[in-house]
């Protein structure tokens, strides 16, 4: 007894031709049908091609359309051929012009032959069915569906809609219980034979012509009739994207196949040649004789899928355009946003870089511009400083920053008087830490000699900003590492915060320090605070300042000195 095959080809009859060629190599019969869309010339050539090889037969032609009837039909036809040309054969195994063996042909007759009443076709019911796209499971089964999706999607959506409106829902007839699978199958001749020989079989056809995807559903359902024994499983490999889109191997999955240890796979690419010179001309290194264990690889196509939906962490490609809350991690790499601190405190952005060794920027979003560090105008990646090209997409700027420099800690500066359209994707950043003094931005407007009154108005600005920057950072949402102080309480004890921003971003091994940041002269900022109030306006983000405050407090109390940091 040997094995025959059901081929069906529409595309690179070159290849089908090798591949036909092959299996007649090995003993098996082969029906072959070609989709009525390839011309008559071509068609003709391909025949005058095979006619040298012995037990070859090509069958009436069809249009095979995805998810239409046509494929269904020319599956039959050609089945039938098979079995009244070659009586001999006891197994039949459907596969495509695209299919490829991966193992010696003689280890798959050799397998089946320990089985002669198994049926290898995958056949679950709907409710049992993960992988179904669209929302047409058990609908495919109730509604009709004369209009090919790909050609009329209008017309299919639409009568869909309709039929739905309409409450339409067809009998499924003869008690059948709909089944769904693979298309490649591996049937037994009783099994097949009994499904195209079953007196019900015009009305089971002209249920299953209006049937959405007939072919993963035809002989799925049909062959729970009859099977003696079915192991719901394709022996051929066929992978499948998150959209229900076959994955196509290439050259370079050639040991990808290989440890599949499956029999045939689709769908190979054309000019895959290495591919097809290592499996059809190779049959002792192709594969060894062992069970088809397609799950060996499922973990590299599960990884597969989830890069093309999720991408890489912090990288927005123009193929997989974002999604609010659906990136795979906003940024690629931790950094740090310092709000107030170069405010309060003299040269703290040549400080922090010396002490951490992290690239530590000035105001990226002021708005003259990206204030990058060392006074560059551009950075990695090419990113200008120009404040217009920044600001067409504040959010890609960061991105595209922290992804450019990524290896490298980035550190900058931002305050209610910056663009704040970042203020949500960095608050929703789990690699963002955002320190904050608030009320520091009073600082170098009390430095200054502007006149009071605007002034005033712009104290009111910016502290309305800040407040609402900062209930952004106390909402439920945030992922990011946030902490904040009021300025008041922030001088008082300034040590132990600047040592645990240190601590976070800074060398891991403790080390002294030569120097710290010097705290700019509040001398008279207690005043300041309290004209700001009685010019009608109230500056409650810097915390309790005494109007007596003569000079600087805190660190500024105490010499500075090397201390530890842990």
């Amino acid at each position: 007894m040997s094995v025959g095959i059901v081929i069906l080809v529409h595309t690179a009859l070159d290849r089908a031709r090798q591949v036909v060629r092959h299996w007649s190599a090995a003993g098996c019969p082969v029906a072959i049908h070609v989709d009525k869309s390839v011309p008559r010339k071509t068609y003709d050539a391909f025949v005058a091609e095979l006619a040298d090889l012995p037990d070859i037969t090509f069958t009436a032609r069809y249009r095979c359309e995805w998810g239409t009837w046509g494929i269904v039909a020319a599956t039959q036809t050609a089945s039938e051929r098979m079995l009244s040309d070659f009586p001999h054969v006891r197994h039949v195994y459907l596969a495509s012009g695209s299919c490829l063996p991966l193992r010696p042909v003689d280890e798959l007759i050799d397998y089946l032959e320990e089985r002669p009443q198994t049926d290898f076709i995958e056949s679950a019911t709907t409710a049992d069915v993960p992988w179904t796209m669209g929302g047409l499971d058990a609908e495919r089964f109730t509604l009709r569906f004369p209009f090919p999706w790909k050609r009329r999607r209008y017309l299919f959506d639409r009568y869909v809609a309709l039929q739905r409106a309409l409450r339409v829902k067809r009998k499924v007839p003869g008690g059948l219980v709909p089944h769904m699978g693979s298309q490649w199958w591996c049937l037994t001749r009783q099994t097949l034979s009994a499904i195209l020989q079953d007196p019900a079989r015009d009305e089971y056809d002209r249920y299953f012509r209006r049937v959405w995807i007939p072919d993963e559903s035809y002989f799925q359902t049909l062959a729970r009739q009859y099977a003696i024994n079915i192991e719901s499983r394709s022996l051929t490999l066929s992978k499948f994207d998150y959209q229900g889109k076959p994955h196509i191997f290439y050259d370079d999955h050639l040991q990808l196949l290989r440890r599949s240890d499956c029999f045939v796979a689709r769908k190979i690419w054309p000019h895959a040649n290495r591919l097809y010179d290592a499996f059809l001309t190779d049959a002792e290194g192709a594969m060894k004789k062992t069970e088809p264990n397609p799950g060996k690889i499922d973990r590299i196509f599960a990884k597969a899928v989830e890069r093309r939906t999720r991408g890489r962490a912090g990288l927005y490609m123009q193929s997989r355009h974002p999604r609010e809350d659906w990136e795979n991690g906003v940024t690629a790499a931790p950094y740090s946003m310092f709000q107030g601190f170069a405010e309060l405190f003299e040269n703290f952005e040549p400080w922090l870089a010396k002490s951490t060794g992290a690239r530590v920027h000035g105001h990226l979003f002021a708005p003259d511009g990206a204030h990058f560090a060392d006074g560059h105008t551009a950075m990695n990646g090419a990113l200008s400083s120009s404040a217009t090209l920044r600001d067409y997409n504040p959010h890609a700027f960061l991105t595209n920053l922290i992804w450019n420099t990524r290896g490298e800690r980035q550190c900058f500066q931002f305050g209610p008087g910056d663009n704040q359209a970042i203020n949500w994707r960095v608050a929703k950043d789990p690699n963002a830490q955002i320190s904050v003094i608030s009320g520091a931005w009073a600082v170098p407007l009390f430095r200054t000699n502007a006149n009071f009154v605007d002034l005033r108005r712009l104290a009111a600005h910016l502290q309305k900003t800040e407040s609402e920057h900062l209930d952004v950072l106390r909402s439920t949402w945030v992922k990011a590492r946030v902490r904040i102080w009021t300025m008041a309480e922030f001088i008082e004890a300034p040590m132990e915060p600047l040592q645990g921003i240190l601590d976070e971003i800074g060398p891991t091994t403790p080390r002294r320090l030569s120097e710290v940041p010097r705290m700019v002269d509040l001398k008279g900022f207690g005043q300041f605070l309290q004209n700001l109030k009685n010019q009608g306006m109230h500056p409650y983000l810097m915390g309790d300042f005494p109007v007596d405050t003569m000079g600087t407090t805190g660190a500024q109390d105490r010499p500075s000195k090397p201390y530890l940091v842990r």
